[in-house]
């Protein structure tokens, strides 16, 4: 086999008309344009399809799946043998494996479907390696109807590591297990065993890279963490300028940003994956990352920034199509920032009655719902429409059962946790504060014992950070100024608790 190289580029997608999908301009095979970094990836393929092969894995590796999917379609045009196109295709059709949600059956039947087609090639048309990248992508979709997903991403990360053992000179592989290391990692692990593996076996490989767009984003995502940010500083500050032409890497230094509460660079990153987003018609990755630059604009006091995001949502919203595979977003992406940012533009600013009347969307994905009647049920609560909060809170846990009841576990405890913040708040209003702080501290312990999801840059508001706000209302300073620094601990510079602790300096 033939090891090639290429720098991979970006294709510009357009974007007809409101929910119309995106469209690849063509280019000419083994000539791409823009700037994706450089993957080295070998395969059995035609020599003639190995730049664009490698094109296609670059896209993949910035989670833009519309276009990695359309190229390695391009690269089977041309080698219709080529299994490992399928094999990409399969990967692509997964979409963002850091995704907490479930995947829809929809999705599940296209990515099995290019699943098989790359087995069915292997079997004459494949080498052992390339058929142990197969074997492993066919385990995310494997007997999908009956095995959860759970089982069948650990599944995955197993078959890739099977691979490594097998080709422990194949950085590729190692590079897409670090990934699935990373993914499989159970929210409840504090001790982050995966990702210190992942991250393990990532930064020697960058430090050899450093151009490959996959190593720089990964580590991101590896250490996505309060506990473990610090160590993507330097991946966060390269990303950008390795695959400039991709939203998603525009995007994702924010998520280290946000980390350490560096604001001003997250909202300048941001939104230059705003403006590549909108230009190439992922609007779903626009959003998120709205959501991210909302959230930054937000803990700078600059409102009147935060309002122009929250003003430019409708428009958004009539170019957006949920079933549209784009970027590295998701449509259950651009859902919940549709939820989030008008969320968090009351609650941030403590608009009670704002927050009172927001008015919930139902959508396919119930824990973007649950956002607003979370806003709904504090605002209610605090300017005293007890009925309306219970409502809310009544709302919630029915959400809360219906996530549980599909197996969507991940959700059906942020949803839960969100339930016991608000009926916190009830109890408060209805003058039973003890209740309100069993209630209360029983949130923030749950929170604390999971982690966010790579779509949110942080909770609507942090379990401990409502604490602090609850001790306050109680004349509890020197309690709830341990809340407010607890809370800075997993969410450096929030502006409330900053506030919350120099309310409280200065009472002394």
């Amino acid at each position: 086999m033939m090891r090639v190289s290429v720098t991979a580029a970006a294709v510009l997608l357009t974007l007809p008309g409101p929910g119309a999908a995106a469209q690849e301009h063509a280019h000419p095979l083994g000539a791409p344009t823009g700037e994706f970094g450089t993957v080295h990836f070998a395969t059995s393929c035609s020599p003639t399809v190995a730049p664009q092969f490698d094109h296609a894995v670059a896209l993949l590796h910035s989670f833009e799946f519309g276009a990695s999917i359309r190229t390695f379609n391009e690269v089977l045009a041309a080698d219709s043998t080529c299994a490992m196109a399928d094999w990409g295709i399969a990967l692509s059709r997964w979409s963002n494996p850091m995704a907490a949600g479930n995947r829809s059956v929809a999705q599940l039947q296209q990515g099995k479907q290019a699943a098989d087609a790359a087995s069915r090639l292997a079997a004459a048309h494949a080498s052992e390696r390339e058929r142990g990248y197969i074997n492993a992508v066919s385990m995310l979709y494997n007997d999908f109807e009956h095995k959860d997903q759970r089982t069948r991403v650990v599944a995955y990360e197993r078959a890739m590591n099977d691979l490594v053992m097998r080709q422990p000179a194949d950085t590729e592989a190692l590079i897409f297990y670090a990934i699935s290391l990373t993914a499989s990692a159970p929210p409840t692990d504090k001790t982050y065993a995966n990702q210190l593996k992942a991250g393990s076996i990532l930064e020697p490989l960058w430090a050899k890279q450093p151009n490959h767009p996959g190593l720089a984003h990964y580590i991101i995502h590896t250490y996505d963490y309060p506990a473990l940010a610090d160590k993507a500083r330097a991946a966060a500050q390269r990303y950008a300028s390795i695959a400039p032409s991709a939203a998603h890497a525009l995007h994702m230094p924010s998520h280290t940003f946000t980390r350490v509460g560096m604001w001003e660079e997250s909202v300048n990153t941001n939104n230059r994956s705003i403006k590549v987003a909108l230009s190439t018609g992922s609007i779903a990755e626009a959003l998120h990352a709205s959501d991210y630059a909302m959230y930054a604009y937000l803990q700078m006091g600059k409102e009147s920034e935060a309002k122009a995001i929250l003003d430019g949502l409708p428009a958004l919203a009539a170019r957006f199509d949920p079933n549209a595979v784009t970027g590295a977003a998701p449509g259950s992406a651009g859902v919940f920032a549709l939820a989030a940012i008008p969320a968090r533009w009351v609650l941030e600013r403590s608009a009670w009655a704002e927050a009172a009347s927001l008015e919930p969307k139902a959508s396919a994905y119930p824990y973007t719902e649950a956002m607003t009647y979370f806003a709904r049920a504090l605002g209610a609560s605090h300017t005293g429409d007890l009925t309306k909060a219970k409502a809310a809170i009544d709302s919630l846990g029915s959400i809360q059962q219906r996530l549980s009841a599909k197996g969507e576990g991940y959700w059906a405890e942020q949803v839960a946790i969100q339930h016991l913040a608000a009926q916190a708040w009830l109890d408060l209003a209805e003058k039973r504060a003890t209740d309100a702080l069993t209630v209360m501290r029983e949130a923030t312990a749950r929170e604390d014992a999971t982690e966010k999801s790579a779509v949110t840059p942080g909770p609507l508001a942090p379990a401990r950070e409502l604490l602090g706000d609850m001790l306050m209302e109680l004349n509890r300073p020197a309690e709830a100024n341990a809340e407010y620094r607890a809370t800075l601990e997993k969410e450096p510079n929030r502006r409330h608790a900053l506030r919350g602790i120099g309310r409280l300096t200065a009472r002394d």
